[in-house]
């Protein structure tokens, strides 16, 4: 469903299939996000597959939709699923702008009201995460239950490499394509424990390359700021939904003890550590992240 130049919604009916490829050009072509719709002006790409009660999922960062396939697949036995691109992230508009945290909560806000759902389950990862209490939270948008994979969701954090980012955005932006390519594929890696297929982290890395995704990617990390999970943090205690929150046991970016602590914030949460993985579970272990939340959404 997308909008066309006179405001009016447009359904378009395509939907990703995934085929057991092994070329980066052929897994990013195969994901594509068929619908649009326009936020202020800047498009963000996003689809819908399925059919029974609504469900939203919201990657993070570096990340796209791309790598919420897995769960996004099995929950649309059950479910009508609906995911998208971040504003600034896969295939959704990458133009200079306000790509933070700050923002990402009001454009989930305006496609919950162009998808009209109400009070639709929502599974978030890392920034997604982050993003989902934000909209519950700040937004005061109602959800049937709440999953959080890995969440950005207690402060301090960012690495020293944010940091440096934040400081001398400008520089890492002009570097050479290939040191830039290089950069992208080292971080990468760092977010899961055991190596990835070179086909995943080819295509988790394309976003981010050209004039557009490289600029990208650093504006995104620059413009990441703790001070957005501040603003929340206080009002986790205020939650009364039903949480469920998954962990990588081996997480290195966001280690299990904020996890831990998240959950004795959240009044009746559950905690689900996944092992065998690290803050990218969603690659390295989707069929336990799948059977956990299954569970918790009582299918």
């Amino acid at each position: 469903m997308g909008t066309n130049s006179e405001g009016n919604s447009v359904a378009l009916h395509c939907q990703p299939v995934m085929r057991s490829v092994k070329k980066k050009e052929d897994l990013m072509t195969e994901w594509k996000l068929p619908d649009f719709y326009i936020f202020d002006g800047r498009t963000i790409r996003f689809g819908m597959s399925g059919h029974g009660p609504p469900i939203v999922v919201v990657h993070g960062t570096p990340w796209s939709s791309f790598n919420m396939r897995h769960l996004i697949r099995a929950f649309s036995l059950d479910f009508t699923v609906y995911y998208y691109d971040l504003i600034g992230y896969g295939q959704s508009d990458k133009a200079p702008g306000d790509v933070s945290l700050g923002i990402q909560n009001l454009v989930l806000d305006r496609l919950l009201d162009h998808w009209q759902l109400e009070n639709p389950a929502i599974v978030g990862h890392d920034f997604g995460g982050t993003t989902v209490l934000r909209t519950h939270l700040v937004g005061e948008r109602d959800f049937d239950k709440i999953v959080l994979i890995d969440p950005v969701a207690i402060s301090p954090w960012g690495s020293p490499f944010f940091q440096h980012v934040n400081k001398h955005e400008a520089a890492f932006a002009g570097v050479p394509d290939y040191i830039h390519e290089a950069i992208v594929r080292a971080y990468v890696k760092t977010a899961a424990y055991k190596p990835l297929e070179e086909a995943i982290l080819d295509a988790i890395v394309l976003p981010w390359t050209g004039p557009d995704g490289k600029a990208a990617f650093y504006r995104q990390i620059a413009q990441a700021n703790s001070g957005y999970t501040d603003e929340v943090q206080p009002l986790y205690d205020h939650i009364s939904k039903p949480v469920l929150i998954l962990w990588g046991r081996e997480d290195t970016w966001i280690p299990l003890e904020r996890g831990k602590v998240l959950h004795d914030m959240i009044p009746g949460s559950l905690l689900e550590v996944i092992s065998d993985a690290g803050h990218l579970v969603i690659e390295e272990q989707p069929d336990a992240l799948i059977k956990k939340i299954h569970s918790f959404l009582g299918k």
